[in-house]
């Protein structure tokens, strides 16, 4: 059984509102207005019917997300039996919106598929010749307007009126919805490839990380052996002891780079001022020569499921706006971080030279950058971890030159 978008069951509730109030206004100024000599009972028994099952109808539509043929031809099933019995009644093969037998058809056959439509076909073929061979004949009458020819001529403009309206909505909404959808399609199709591109950089990675691990070994045990040759307190000591806490950097980085390329370690519960504090010490000792200017207040005994993925976007959104702001000649960044209504919004501003945000096109491409010697992965694994993690990323040129980037992350936190 095939699924249909709920859009077209939503579409029908609500051409089927704007059925009973058309109905009801044609049977009130026919019957009680004209005074054609209809039932009036059966007509409004009619009417009556329509407007309880789309009672049911519309609020089940709005709550669907996809609906199965079978649903959507019910419905239209229903309209159908609805419009045999309401022409009968008034005119049979005389009443001018016969006619609107057609526009089930033409609903259904943008919308639904071939068995469909052809169910919805006969349905309308059996309506039609139910209500004009069974139907009560339209009296001959002189009145108002004029005789029963002019009442078909003027029934007949106000059924082009409506058919015209009603299919020219229909389109107008179902193109509306191809387009939402072309462009959704898009969107996943570009997802799709970057996250495939990140997958296979990620697989690199870890197969670079074993290669590396060897000579970052031997030159710990350099590093070593010159801190036990240098004098206690010369410089040379203190340089060798500040590459070793380096080293030491790089191989933790390198045993991360060596985990499987499928996932991160698990969220842990950690104090949010804690582990912020210590990533962008971190930071700063692999980047002294940045002056990083911190802002922001966070409550100092929050605790968070901490993500190891927010302290990578926090490091390469911080590395990215080093590199622009030391291209430009200043060493300065800006770093803002609030805890509001249980996310994480922060900043992350330079004082480079600016780019074009526009022409950037966030979420960005991988291998594609706006540095010469950058390789294009800090913007587009930013997005990606702001992506994963159900949050927002975006980006704007800041005032007096450089560009700020502001993201907002959910995280669930509880004061301890």
């Amino acid at each position: 059984m095939s699924m249909l978008s709920a859009g077209l069951l939503r579409s029908l509730a609500t051409l089927r509102w704007f059925a009973v109030a058309g109905q009801a206004l044609a049977v009130a100024l026919a019957v009680h207005g004209l005074g054609l000599p209809f039932a009036p009972l059966p007509l409004w028994c009619g009417v009556v019917a329509l407007a309880v099952f789309n009672l049911w109808a519309a609020p089940r539509a709005r709550r669907l997300v996809q609906a199965s043929t079978r649903e959507a031809l019910l419905h239209v099933l229903v309209d159908v039996v609805n419009l045999t019995w309401m022409i009968a009644w008034s005119g049979g093969a005389m009443n001018p919106f016969a006619s609107l037998f057609l526009l089930p058809l033409a609903l259904a056959a943008v919308a639904m598929p071939r068995r469909a439509v052809a169910a919805v076909l006969l349905a309308c073929g059996g309506g039609y010749a139910v209500s004009t061979s069974l139907g009560q004949p339209l009296p001959h009458m002189h009145g108002v307007f004029g005789d029963t020819l002019d009442l078909h001529l003027w029934g007949m403009a106000a059924n082009f009126v409506v058919s015209g309206a009603v299919v020219a909505w229909f389109l107008a909404r179902l193109a509306h919805a191809l387009r939402e959808r072309e462009l959704e399609l898009a969107r996943l199709r570009e997802q799709f490839a970057r996250r495939e591109g990140i997958v296979a950089l990620a697989t690199h990675a870890a197969a670079v990380a074993h290669e590396l691990n060897t000579p970052l070994g031997t030159l710990t045990l350099m590093i070593e052996d010159t801190i036990a040759d240098a004098p206690a307190g010369s410089e040379r000591r203190a340089d060798a002891e500040l590459m070793s806490t380096l080293v030491d950097e790089c191989r933790d980085r390198v045993r991360q780079l060596a985990r499987p390329a499928d996932g991160l370690p698990p969220a842990q519960p950690r104090r949010l001022c804690d582990v912020l504090d210590q990533l962008v010490e971190r930071w700063q000792l692999l980047r002294p020569a940045v002056v990083l200017a911190r802002s922001g207040d966070l409550p100092a005994a929050l605790v968070v499921d901490w993500d190891a993925g927010v302290g990578h976007l926090l490091q390469a959104l911080l590395n990215n706006a080093a590199d622009a702001s030391q291209s430009a000649g200043c060493a300065q960044v800006d770093l803002a971080l609030v805890w509001n209504d249980g996310r994480l919004h922060g900043s992350v501003r330079d004082f480079g030279a600016g780019i074009d945000v526009a022409g950037l096109g966030l979420p960005g491409r991988l291998f594609h950058s706006s540095k010469p010697d950058g390789l294009g992965l800090g913007l587009a694994l930013s997005h990606a971890t702001v992506e994963r993690l159900g949050g927002t990323l975006t980006m704007e040129g800041a005032d007096g030159g450089g560009v700020c980037v502001r993201f907002e992350l959910p995280l669930v936190g509880a004061v301890a």
